[in-house]
């Protein structure tokens, strides 16, 4: 398979509970990346985790949390991402935020034209 291009993949980990405006924070980060033209991403629950703190966020019916890692997956080409990535920043207060590169292999739609 042919490498389609060179991009970056940008993850942001926060956690559910985290806000914005009394809103879920990674309904905001989507927003921003909307806005502002990115190729695509992707908000994914978590099961389980743990951060800086050290506090376990689990779904187990025994320790139920309300505050489960969420990771956002981001992937554009660096420029894209450098644009956007100060924009991320200043909504995050507690999470990580990691960019490593990668290669597209395919990216398409349905509804692209043949």
């Amino acid at each position: 398979m042919k490498v389609q291009s060179e991009a970056v993949l940008l993850r942001i980990h926060i956690g559910e509970a985290d806000k914005f405006e009394g809103k879920p924070l990674y309904k905001k980060i989507l927003s921003v990346l909307r806005e502002n033209k990115i190729a695509g991403a992707t908000v994914i629950r978590g099961i389980a985790g743990f951060g800086k703190s050290t506090v376990l966020h689990t779904a187990s019916i025994i320790d139920i949390s309300e505050d489960l890692p969420i990771v956002i997956e981001v992937i554009d080409r660096e420029e894209n991402i450098n644009t956007v990535l100060p924009k991320i920043d200043e909504l995050i207060k507690d999470g990580l935020i990691t960019m490593e590169k990668v290669k597209v292999i395919k990216y398409s739609s349905s509804k692209d034209k043949t």
